[in-house]
């Protein structure tokens, strides 16, 4: 599994803080079982953003090889006579 990136953390921790603050502040609760309530859904809120985050698009690198070499094809040879007027 990969590591989380720098942005996958930091949109995580802000979503669960600010989700934490507004659900505290609209449901009024006080009790502890309401509290954990929200903790436990602002957690959740915030992985799933977490996880919803792009991966960063991993770099192919290319493998440098030496040129792949064609086999020569032979010369036919050919009878040139070479005569020098002498």
């Amino acid at each position: 599994m990969p590591r989380p990136t720098a942005a996958q953390l930091a949109y995580g921790s802000i979503t669960v803080i600010f989700s934490t603050l507004a659900m505290l502040l609209l449901s009024q609760t006080s009790s502890a079982v309401g509290t954990a309530v929200v903790a436990v859904s602002a957690l959740a809120l915030g992985l799933l953003v977490a996880m919803t985050v792009p991966q960063p698009k991993s770099r192919v690198v290319a493998v440098s090889r030496p040129a792949e070499r064609q086999p020569e094809k032979p010369v036919p040879a050919t009878a040139h006579s070479s005569k020098t007027a002498a």
